[in-house]
């Protein structure tokens, strides 16, 4: 009887182990484009419209 209890036991319990382990799933996609490299042309875009439009004021 203890040892049909514990076969049970050890099989639920790989069960319930490999059940976890394939309900997590796959990791998220990586962006197609970076943020940073957007960020940063962005940024330099406007300091570079600022510059031109000192320019135009002053002429």
């Amino acid at each position: 009887m203890a040892n049909n209890y514990l076969k049970a036991v050890i099989f639920l319990s790989l069960f319930m182990i490999a059940d976890i382990a394939f309900a997590t799933g796959p990791p998220p996609p990586k962006p197609i484009v970076p943020i940073d490299g957007g960020l940063f042309a962005l940024f330099a875009a406007g300091i570079l419209y600022g510059i031109n439009k000192l320019r135009n004021k002053n002429k």
